[in-house]
């Protein structure tokens, strides 16, 4: 689930510096995104904002962290991804609750107690249930494939049934259902071009449908993303260009000059 919701630009707002504080409601004039409903919760020193959000393409849920020294970080979610998160935080807490107490002399050697993944199109999310030297603590990482930037919060592992808690009350309201494309995506695609492959990759966020166009060399790599909307128009332009290169190539100027070239060598007195 590449990509989904509007990125980070909203964590610097009023409500993520006012314990308690909501923006429900419809959005902004002018903004595409609706938050439907917020939660905070207060686990240990970190305050945790669970939105639920809404675009053109669908719902999620954005999970925010704010730190004691006012670190700030994110993840999203879909709401059938969250439903499953939800089910991984009963088994973690099961856990957790079976072990004894922390021992700091005989610490993990990762540090990691217990782990699962889930995937979501093309969006992979680690949980790993980890202790330290402060204690223990479920991380939550989110990656993109093919690169991209990476994501966590750290959920205290006290703070795991009301973490539950509060998700199963918004997923009770809104429900599992993503929203947006329904149907099977398109497989991916490859082209090679003298020393260079291109791939082109169909996926879907809560935005909607794309294409990851990646050009990939021995050791070079870059990419687009063209949304499902704009295809029409992308292709159209390239039709365009293709079609005003072939006229060029059989305009009466060209094939006049072509023509030339054959009779001056034909002109030419051969070698003896």
């Amino acid at each position: 689930m590449s990509d989904i919701g509007s990125g980070d630009g909203d964590l610097g707002g009023s409500k993520y510096n006012a314990a308690g504080s909501s923006m429900e409601g419809a959005a902004p004039q002018g903004q595409t995104e609706q938050e439907l409903a917020t939660k905070m919760l207060q686990i240990q020193s970190k305050r945790f904002y669970l939105d639920v959000k809404q675009n053109r393409r669908g719902r999620f849920i954005k999970v925010a962290e704010i730190g004691a020294d006012g670190r700030r970080s994110q993840v999203y979610l879909a709401l059938s991804t969250a439903a499953e998160f939800r089910d991984h935080l009963s088994t973690f807490s099961d856990y957790y609750a079976s072990l004894g107490p922390p021992n700091p002399d005989n610490l993990p050697e990762d540090g990691k107690l217990k782990s699962e993944m889930m995937t979501k199109d093309n969006r992979r999310y680690y949980l790993d249930l980890k202790e330290n030297a402060r204690g223990r603590f479920l991380r939550v990482s989110q990656t993109i494939t093919r690169g991209g930037p990476r994501s966590q919060i750290a959920i205290p592992a006290q703070g795991m049934i009301e973490f539950r808690d509060a998700l199963t009350d918004l997923l009770e309201e809104f429900g599992t259902n993503d929203g947006g494309f329904k149907g099977d995506l398109p497989e991916e695609r490859h082209m090679k071009v003298d020393n260079k492959n291109f791939y082109f990759d169909i996926g879907q966020n809560n935005r909607g449908v794309y294409m990851r166009i990646s050009e990939v060399k021995s050791n070079f790599r870059t990419a687009i993303t063209v949304p499902e909307k704009c295809w029409t128009r992308f292709r159209d332009i390239f039709n365009d260009y293709c079609e005003k290169m072939k006229k060029s190539s059989e305009s009466p100027s060209s094939i006049t000059a072509d023509n030339n070239t054959i009779q001056q060598q034909q002109q030419q007195p051969q070698a003896k």
